[in-house]
């Protein structure tokens, strides 16, 4: 069964991204589905910032991917730009065991649905209201999407 959260602003899609940092672990991987500003980002901002990254982190879609180190290492692959491609052309085979794996735009590789320990679907609700769906995920994350505050 589906579980969403609404966030209201940009500032709450990173905050709730922070909550989600406490309860991933290595080798999580996690995908990001939604349209053109739905909050991926945002919310890719707001786990790494959760996880200790410093510096700033921003969209890898001209580079395909951006490593950033903290408490766990984020892997962030943005794939808009590789539309009918196959993910081995990215160059990974595999997800690193000791990082969280952040996947925007993961309908554009096939073999990533093998991968994908959680998905999450954004959606735009209004003008800045977005709507993050738990599509699949393991219990530790399913709660914390049961239990947001606001919801």
């Amino acid at each position: 069964m589906n579980t969403s959260v609404e966030t209201a602003s940009a500032e709450e899609t990173r905050e709730f991204g922070r909550r989600l940092a406490g309860v991933v672990q290595g080798g999580d991987v996690i995908a990001l589905e939604g349209d053109l500003g739905t909050g991926k980002t945002e919310l890719v901002k707001g786990i790494a910032a959760g996880l200790g990254v410093t510096g700033s982190v921003h969209s890898p879609t001209f580079v395909l991917h951006h490593r950033y180190e903290g408490r766990l290492p984020v892997e962030h692959y943005d794939l808009y730009r590789l539309e009918g491609m196959a993910w081995i052309d990215t160059g990974l085979e595999e997800p690193a065991p000791d990082a969280v794996t952040l996947i925007e735009w993961p309908e554009r590789a096939a073999v990533l649905e093998t991968w994908a320990t959680t998905l999450i679907r954004l959606n735009s609700q209004a003008e800045s209201r977005r709507r993050l769906t738990l599509i699949r995920g393991p219990e530790r994350i399913r709660s914390l999407f049961d239990h947001a505050p606001g919801d």
